[in-house]
């Protein structure tokens, strides 16, 4: 049974395997499926701050992660920092360009959400171009939500490569012109 992305299907038993039916999906998710992902929907402005106090990879996301709990949109901090911490063991989420998108799958976040924050100086995250991040963007998902989890990272990843966008991002002083930023330039992508 495949249940993840835009659109769903399930193989009946009456079908063969190259034949498969379409789920009937409240009128609500069709509506949602049409609609492209914005960061606004997972992001609220008391999960941005500026500037982050930690000064390194762990400290960063342990930040990201308490934003989230305070804001109590995740139930258990240390099971979300754990699921994040584990996440950074397999691969870098330091990206390049001074973005770092940490994230995690686990039961203590009941739906997709993100935190965002940017550190008083840029932080090592390991990242793959070998320089520091000055944008951490922490994404929290329930185990069974893969689907739009991936969405999410490539709408940030798509975001990020405006170097217009950056640049806004870098020169905006507090959270709520981090996130005016976000607002205003996912519109235009």
């Amino acid at each position: 049974m495949y249940s993840e992305g835009l659109d769903r299907w399930i193989c009946t038993p009456a079908a063969g395997p190259a034949e498969t039916a379409r789920t009937n999906w409240p009128q609500a998710a069709h509506e949602d499926a049409k609609r492209a992902m914005r960061l606004t929907d997972i992001l609220s402005p008391e999960c941005v701050k500026v500037p982050l106090s930690a000064t390194d990879k762990k400290s960063a996301i342990a930040e990201l992660v308490e934003l989230l709990a305070a804001a109590g949109k995740v139930t258990d901090r240390e099971q979300m920092l754990q699921a994040a911490l584990e996440r950074e063991t397999t691969r870098t989420t330091g990206i390049g360009n001074g973005l770092a998108i940490p994230h995690g799958k686990c039961a203590a976040a009941r739906t997709l959400v993100m935190a965002m924050g940017k550190p008083a100086a840029p932080i090592d995250f390991d990242s793959i171009d070998g320089k520091p991040v000055n944008i951490v963007i922490l994404l929290a998902s329930p185990p069974d939500k893969t689907g739009p989890h991936i969405q999410a990272l490539a709408r940030v990843s798509r975001l990020m490569t405006d170097p217009k966008v950056r640049a806004a991002l870098d020169k905006a002083p507090t959270a709520a012109e981090v996130f005016a930023t976000i607002a205003a330039h996912e519109g235009e992508k």
